[in-house]
């Protein structure tokens, strides 16, 4: 696999929904670190996609992330690509799916394998990331690896789409990675 490019990346928020984050474990980091990569995609032109599951019930994206969102995708399966609506509304020629969100052994697992399983690209941002149980996470990480599939952490995604610090939005990514 080679590095990222902004040309054919895009940020899946699975879930990152009002109602949920307050039961997923360390839930104000992992808001903050999906903020800061969410905004650095912003910035270097990379789509940002959200989920909301059951939004009715669970509510919609938290209202601080939602902001840096281009379009928001709505499901009632834990896996997003069961939903007949749901390839239709990805951009185009984006194969290389980013995914965030909660809960990574239930939807956002379950949407990563409904991606290869289509043939995309999809990689687990493992800082950006989130279960209510630590045990959750931990066999969330363990099956993903199992499947083959990549992982990586929110700054080495914000590094590669830069490519090079003459990159016209490097200092404002870089303000980004330090705040950290």
């Amino acid at each position: 696999m080679p590095v990222l490019s902004t040309h054919d990346s895009m940020l899946l928020m699975v879930d990152m929904q009002s109602a949920l984050l307050p039961a997923i474990d360390a839930n104000e980091a992992l808001t903050a670190r999906a903020l800061r990569l969410a905004q650095a995609a912003q910035l270097l032109g990379v789509p940002v996609y959200a989920t909301e599951h059951c939004a009715a019930k669970i509510g919609a994206t938290a209202p601080a992330l939602l902001h840096w969102v281009d379009h928001v995708i709505h499901k009632t399966h834990f896996d997003a690509t069961r939903e007949t609506h749901f390839l239709s509304e990805l951009p185009k020629g984006r194969t290389n799916v980013l995914l965030i969100g909660t809960e990574a052994h239930v939807c956002v697992l379950q949407t990563g394998l409904g991606l290869a399983s289509l043939g995309y690209a999809p990689m687990l941002v493992s800082d950006c990331i989130g279960s209510r149980r630590p045990a959750d996470l931990a066999a969330a990480l363990a099956r993903w690896n199992h499947h083959g599939l990549e992982a990586l952490t929110s700054e080495m995604a914000m590094f590669e789409w830069l490519e090079t610090p003459a990159h016209p939005q490097f200092k404002a990514v870089l303000e980004l990675i330090k705040a950290v």
